[in-house]
């Protein structure tokens, strides 16, 4: 497993992108903004409003296109393509506030999620739930402390999960789709623009 610390993003970086199709992007975020949106993931996640499943996950706070994350879209938007390499449309996001015993199937992403970044915002009192991944040369699990980011080809490699074995663990999931690709028209997730927040649409599509 290839990490690319911050001072490294740049053409070395995107070079392990494209030959591993994913590479670990370590403080990807940091305090103070860190520290407010795992704060705010996790008091929004205790609220009932919130969807206690997704299509993969039962029992687990989801919430998709919210506001604050859609930020984390866009600021982390010029970190994400020069560590690719790729001019990326923003397509959506996405967050999990995953408890005790959730697990995650192993599986490839929609169209929307050509480029991804899964992104520790933070967890209980136990080391970090690895996430698993599938490239060309062959399966790794990495560790993603706070504010570590994996990046992705989400169509194309298998990930999963296995059984969690802590007390809460938050991920942000932000979405891309390469301007010059054949995805490019699923930009904003087909939506007419970034922040709306047509979820049943988009739950629906999942």
């Amino acid at each position: 497993m290839v990490v690319s610390p911050p001072e490294m993003r740049n053409h070395e970086t995107a070079a392990v992108f494209t030959r591993d199709r994913y590479v670990v992007l370590p403080k990807l975020l940091q305090d103070p903004t860190l520290s407010y949106v795992y704060s705010y993931a996790c008091a929004l996640a205790a609220t009932p409003e919130v969807p206690l499943a997704d299509n993969q996950i039962a029992g687990t706070p989801c919430v998709y296109g919210n506001p604050v994350m859609n930020g984390l879209l866009t600021k982390l938007l010029p970190d994400v393509e020069r560590s690719c390499g790729l001019a990326l449309f923003p397509t959506c996001s996405y967050f999990r506030a995953y408890k005790r015993g959730a697990t995650l199937a192993r599986h490839t992403d929609r169209p929307a999620c050509e480029i991804s970044i899964t992104l520790c915002l933070g967890y209980g009192n136990h080391s970090p739930w690895p996430i698993w991944i599938e490239g060309p040369y062959g399966m790794s699990s990495v560790d993603l402390d706070r504010g570590d980011a994996l990046l992705y080809r989400g169509i194309e490699c298998p990930h999963w999960r296995e059984a969690f074995e802590g007390d809460r663990q938050v991920q942000v999931f932000l979405h891309y789709v390469d301007q010059k690709g054949p995805l490019a028209d699923w930009k904003f997730d087909k939506r007419p623009v970034l922040f709306s927040r047509n979820l049943a649409a988009a739950m629906s599509a999942r």
